[in-house]
């Protein structure tokens, strides 16, 4: 049976937009605050699984709520599982949106609003995609299942539970990334240097904060220094506004007394991608690590300005470089130091290539800046590199597809983000984003063009049939 993908999207395109607006309008941000029994990650998270489940359930699909962790989207019969993996949770929105980044706003043909690009227009996409293959009842030979998630962009403990009482698929793809496809996604792995939070020199230290999300760079820093007079405070503020102005960044500096109060403002980016953003917190720490500050907290600036600009972890010891999979990549993602309290830290977040790994970047890191830190956390729950040969059906399917909608030569892609895709020993990223797009996810003013919308639902329903047909 042929069918004209294309046509059946078009007839589509305001049903699946106003089903997105709605789903982009719930904030579903991990609060774990507000983390209850029936609310595992919020009640944010909690509610935009739901409320995509209830578009399975008006749809008539087979649906499955695993205690609000999960779910799935059921359509078909067969031995074997195909799995769409798709997430409702977000990063925090931040500072510097334009709108409102839960009010969803339309402008130049593109959707501004968090979530658009990652990864709920996308997965509206992909689930346009089987509705489409239900609606005209093709007959399949699989079981296709849209798995739901509600924690990707934090622990994936959602899917750790879902797994713990549902089966896995045997192959399948996460909308969540870009086309042509990425078959290959690096090591993530979190080491966090822990630091005393003790004061010794004339000046002193008494908060430093920056980041969200270990996979979020830094947008701002904020940080309160007792300096040893009111003049010196003065001082410190002039020579502030002068390295602002020749670093090329923005940033205050408030006066009480001698007590400073800083911020500086950078630019966010996927922790995958360090390289895109401008990391505040390095920023500042590199400002204030030329004054005289003594004890833990000299300590901990010295790290932070000696990480400054380094996003491949030279700096650290542990730069590699894999021939297919490429350069290690590190985001040092949170940062937090309040003086007399426990627990300072900063927070790197590597992307690492196949060949090195957990014990080659606690030694590389411990020569470097042992010296600095009273210990060294390593993340015990991480990924490994994943790579799907571009010989697997699966990959030589989903490419043949995109070629044939596009016109554009498929190939293989590997990169530093972490999708869904790499739960299944068959499983790769699938779009929805076309080479050459502006990449904000992670960002403010996250948006998703509305064309690249429409034709990745295209894609992904010829996808989808062809790999369950």
């Amino acid at each position: 049976m042929t069918v004209n993908w294309q046509q059946e999207v078009d007839q589509r395109k305001e049903a699946l937009l106003d089903d997105l607006v709605e789903l982009l309008k719930v904030k579903s941000e991990r609060e774990d605050d507000k983390i209850t029994a029936d609310a595992p990650f919020g009640p944010g998270p909690r509610d935009a699984l739901l409320h995509m489940l209830s578009y399975g359930e008006r749809d008539g699909f087979v649906v499955k709520n695993v205690d609000n962790y999960a779910g799935h989207i059921e359509y078909g019969e067969g031995e074997e599982i195909l799995g769409i993996f798709g997430h409702m949770d977000v990063v925090p929105a931040g500072d510097g949106w334009d709108t409102d980044p839960y009010v969803p706003v339309i402008k130049d043909n593109k959707i501004y609003a968090r979530g658009s690009s990652d990864d709920k227009g996308p997965s509206m996409a992909a689930y346009y995609g089987l509705k489409i293959i239900k609606e005209l009842g093709l007959p399949v030979s699989k079981k296709i299942r849209f798995v739901v998630g509600s924690d990707e962009e934090s622990t994936w403990k959602d899917m750790d539970y879902y797994f713990e009482h549902e089966e896995m698929p045997d192959f399948g793809f996460a909308p969540d990334a870009e086309f042509p496809i990425i078959n290959g996604e690096k090591g993530n792995i979190s080491v966090a240097p822990q630091f005393a939070s003790t004061n010794g020199g004339s000046y002193k230290l008494k908060t430093f904060k920056a980041g969200l999300r270990p996979n979020m760079v830094p947008q701002d820093v904020t940080a309160v220094v007792t300096a040893p007079s009111v003049e010196k405070a003065e001082s410190l503020k002039e020579a502030y506004h002068a390295y602002l102005e020749k670093s090329g960044v923005s940033g205050t500096a408030e006066l009480n007394d001698t007590v400073v109060s800083f911020k500086l403002i950078g630019k966010s980016a996927h922790g995958a991608s360090p390289q895109s953003g401008v990391n505040a917190a390095t920023y500042l720490a590199t400002f204030l690590n030329e004054f005289d500050f003594g004890g833990g907290a000299k300590n901990y600036l010295t790290v932070a300005a000696h990480i400054h600009l380094d996003v491949y972890g030279e700096k650290l010891g542990v730069a590699y470089e894999d021939e297919k999979m490429g350069k290690l990549t590190m985001n040092a993602g949170l940062f937090e130091f309040v003086a007399g309290e426990e627990g300072a830290y900063i927070n790197f977040n590597f992307r690492y290539p196949q060949g090195t790994g957990k014990e080659q970047l606690a030694a590389g890191i411990t020569d470097s800046i042992g010296q600095y830190v009273t210990t060294l956390k390593v993340d015990e729950k991480h990924s490994g590199p994943h790579y799907v040969p571009v010989e697997d059906p699966l990959v030589a399917t989903l490419l043949a597809v995109y070629e044939e909608h596009t016109g554009e030569k498929g190939y293989e892609q590997i990169i530093g983000g972490g999708t869904y895709g790499r739960l299944l020993k068959r499983g790769v990223a699938f779009g929805a984003m076309f080479p050459g797009f502006t990449d904000t996810m992670h960002q403010a003013n996250e948006f998703m063009s509305l064309d690249d919308l429409f034709r990745a639902a295209v894609i992904y329903a010829d996808a989808i049939y062809r790999l369950a047909k």
